[in-house]
């Protein structure tokens, strides 16, 4: 591939494929099932052809596209084990990496942001790059005072291709369903829209990177790399080795997997009252497992260009609601929902109604230590995603604040990524330091 494609009409083609494409793949199946091959081998093979065309085609779309297959990647956990299976692969790969953009590109990127003279700035710069994402990839490189270095280049037209992606997918929205059965499109795309501006801006990107490098200074459980140069469409930090939490998740030990789930959900509750930010984009590439010189494994966290304003920290209605949740205080989590926004004045709902929705999604934070396992996120989702079900019309009834959206996804991501994990986290220990309103509850 020689550049990223920008023009709308090369792009709207190559996504409207996709639902095409599984619609074709669809009628093969019955030509297959009629030819006498079982229903169970037709529709394995289905489901892996079209994670490889997925991939294939958001991750050289990159931009939206791109962005889209990252955030879907996450939830995997929560479907059923024979429509999750393969997918799985093809979505991590989107976490890790994608096909990239030639050198020459590169160069003239550089040489636009940085000046002709921008190799002076290094020793040294791999040409190959070590990472893509949706709309930058990044380059190995040493600075000119020795330090090794990441350099994040973004793409060319990369804010007109994330545009112009997510308007197209909006419009897929209903086809692109079958994809991933059980998944809310729609408003998926609705939110990664409203952040365009924050992803694409590397100065509002370096100012989080470098709050959080301060914030986690010679902390004993994260480390976040230091911002050395930002530039408009480049940025260059630190260099981080580590073991990608993908790694971990594929074939990493049992005690890897539960020292990354804590420290993911130590950073998740700390980060908010510690920065003022909330990271808004927990997917596991973006987060590594570094062995430090003192023997003691910590969470490298990197991309900050998706981040939630939080001043005073986690909102405390979450804490209060919580809490109350786990008391079984049914008028009291009642009447606080709707004080804060979660049910509307038009809408009157069963109190214990509301509290049987609740309990089973707060599990994890009742028991001193919770396993996320793919098994139990799948049961929520079926049990909310399930028309017959009263947790799905309840569900349907309640309202999420705007200002809760991104807080949402956030926190829905990263259980998603500890199941995926399969780890034993203390959760209410973080719950119980960070979490304003749920040791005390007023």
């Amino acid at each position: 591939m020689s550049d990223l494609p920008r023009k709308a009409v090369t792009r709207t083609v190559k996504l409207a494929a996709l639902p095409l494409g599984l619609a074709g793949r669809a009628t093969w199946g019955l030509g297959k099932r009629i030819g006498g091959k079982s229903a169970e081998i037709v529709a394995r093979e289905l489901q892996q052809r079209t994670a490889e065309q997925l991939f294939r085609t958001l991750g050289e779309l990159k931009g939206g596209a791109m962005k889209f297959g990252q955030a879907l990647s996450v939830f995997e956990s929560a479907l059923p084990e024979e429509v999750a299976g393969p997918y799985r692969a093809a979505l991590t790969k989107l976490q890790e990496a994608a096909p990239p953009l030639p050198a020459a590109t590169v160069h003239q990127v550089l040489t636009d942001r940085l000046g002709a003279d921008w190799r002076d700035l290094f020793e040294e710069f791999e040409d190959t790059p070590a990472a893509a994402a949706s709309i930058g990839q990044v380059h190995r490189a040493v600075w000119h005072d020795g330090r090794r270095v990441a350099v994040k280049v973004q793409y060319p037209g990369a804010g007109e291709a994330l545009l112009s992606d997510l308007k197209q997918l909006g419009r897929f929205a209903g086809l692109l369903g079958p994809l991933i059965p059980g998944m809310e499109i729609k408003p998926l795309i609705r939110e990664l829209r409203e952040r365009v501006a924050e992803e694409l801006d590397y100065e509002l990107e370096a100012e989080a990177q470098r709050t959080h490098a301060d914030a986690f200074a010679d902390d004993p459980d994260v480390v976040v790399p230091d911002v050395v140069h930002q530039g408009d469409q480049v940025l260059v930090t630190e260099w981080m080795e580590g073991t990608p939490l993908s790694e971990v998740i594929a074939d990493g030990t049992q005690e890897d997997r539960d020292r990354a789930g804590q420290l993911l959900a130590g950073f998740l509750f700390s980060g908010p009252a510690r920065t003022g930010l909330l990271h808004a984009d927990p997917h596991p590439g973006n987060f590594r497992l570094v062995n430090s010189a003192d023997g003691r494994t910590r969470l490298g966290v990197l991309d900050f260009g998706t981040v939630d304003r939080l001043p005073g920290g986690w909102p405390r209605p979450i804490g209060r609601s919580l809490r109350m949740t786990l008391d079984g205080d049914a008028e009291g989590v009642y009447g606080h929902l709707r004080a804060e926004g979660f049910v509307r004045d038009s809408v009157a709902l069963d109190p214990d109604a509301v509290l049987d929705y609740l309990k089973p999604i707060i599990e994890p934070a009742e028991a001193e230590q919770f396993t996320f396992t793919r098994p139990w996120l799948r049961g929520q989702a079926a049990r909310i995603a399930d028309p017959r079900s009263p947790a799905h019309q309840l569900g349907r009834q309640i309202n999420l604040p705007p200002s809760y959206l991104l807080i949402h996804r956030v926190t829905l991501s990263t259980i998603g990524v500890l199941c995926q994990l399969g780890a034993t986290v203390r959760l209410r220990d973080e719950l119980d330091t960070w979490l304003p309103g749920f040791a005390n509850a007023t």
